[in-house]
């Protein structure tokens, strides 16, 4: 049965026993997938708003203007869903979803963040590193890359299976959105920023997880492997960042102070704003939904040319032990939001580890 938006919104009123007994088996759901572990701190109340988000994500999304919804705190610290659209001015949307307070948050489009002709955020590295720039091999993580068909990414890490090593970044990046053939060199630097092939190949295309374009899909990552070696890619940023991530992974929760490096941007500190987010996606070859991501903020938290960048825990205080421990790839953003997948999913995928400290 397809349901309307106001049929979907209105359903305790006719279903109040089903509503329960759907909100329970959510519940379950998220308590048994590793996503659930984002909802870190924020109790019960955080549940509830992820069941609501979660029974009414379809209805929203069907509303033209709206591109996706996620779950995080109001300015008292209440748990919301958030609604994400793409100009002011959408009707007809709800203020509350069965009880959880709604907050509708402009984000303009959002797209996959290679380097885009004409709207790069600008070159990064400030006066003495520029990530744009070819590099000495073993070559930093953090900087540019590429299949030799893309402009140019952002290597995210260094991983390993226990036996080989590899460049981890996103699919548009490495896989051309689907359109490389395994064993395809990657550059570095990335094609737009001068690296040709296969002069400056640091490694093979290995594996991709394919993206499903389609508002409708359920993407959750974006996401592929290099096949490279340590003489040629090293595990740590150029020295003006914050170095070797951990090996050792840590789930996102909303107000989690993380940070990054990538080729344009360099090293940036944001906040997660959200989780659990169900977003759409543009790219060059469709629009493409993804489930269970990350929301960071502020927008400057990262431009176009930063995808594949690894965000991890930025660590002080009571949280230094946690410091550069990996959260997510990034992937995606407007000028107001970064999208991430979350790190553990994509690590399992292709049986690897964060090869770093």
């Amino acid at each position: 049965m397809r349901w309307s938006v106001k049929t979907s919104f209105d359903h305790v009123r006719g279903g109040k026993r089903l509503s329960s007994l759907i909100a329970v088996v959510l519940l379950a759901a998220l308590t048994a997938s590793p996503i659930y572990g984002q909802t870190g701190r924020g109790g019960q109340g955080l549940e509830t708003a992820i069941a609501a988000q979660e029974w009414h994500t379809d209805a929203l999304l069907a509303n033209p203007g709206v591109i996706g919804t996620a779950v995080g705190y109001n300015a008292d610290g209440v748990p919301v869903v958030k609604i994400f659209i793409e100009t002011a001015g959408v009707t007809g949307l709800p203020k509350r979803l069965d009880g959880v307070p709604v907050v509708v948050q402009v984000t303009g489009r959002v797209y996959a963040l290679h380097h885009r002709l004409g709207h790069s955020g600008g070159p990064g590295g400030g006066e003495e590193v520029d990530p744009t720039a070819r590099f000495d091999r073993p070559v930093p993580i953090g900087v540019s890359t590429g299949h030799p068909d893309i402009t140019a990414g952002t290597i995210g890490a260094r991983v390993t299976d226990g036996t080989n090593v590899f460049a981890l970044s996103n699919n548009h990046v490495y896989a051309d959105e689907n359109n490389a053939i395994i064993s395809d060199d990657v550059l570095q630097p990335g094609s737009f920023d001068g690296g040709s092939s296969p002069a400056d190949a640091i490694g093979t295309l290995y594996d991709f997880e394919p993206i499903v374009f389609s508002t409708s899909a359920n993407n959750t990552m974006d996401a592929a492997i290099a096949l490279s070696s340590t003489g040629v890619l090293g595990n740590a940023t150029p020295s003006d960042g914050y170095g070797t991530p951990k090996s050792t992974t840590m789930a996102a929760f909303i107000n989690q102070k993380v940070k990054k490096y990538g080729r344009t941007t360099s090293e940036t500190k944001g906040r997660v704003s959200a989780i659990n987010a169900t977003i759409n996606v543009g790219y060059g070859s469709g629009v493409a939904r993804f489930v269970n991501q990350i929301i960071i903020e502020p927008g400057s938290f990262s431009a176009g040319g930063d995808s594949g960048s690894l965000v991890v825990v930025d660590g002080k205080g009571k949280d230094r032990a946690d410091d550069r421990k990996p959260v997510g790839l990034l992937f995606a953003g407007s000028v107001f939001i970064t999208v991430a997948n979350p790190i553990d999913p994509v690590l399992t995928r292709f049986g690897v580890t964060v090869d770093g400290e």
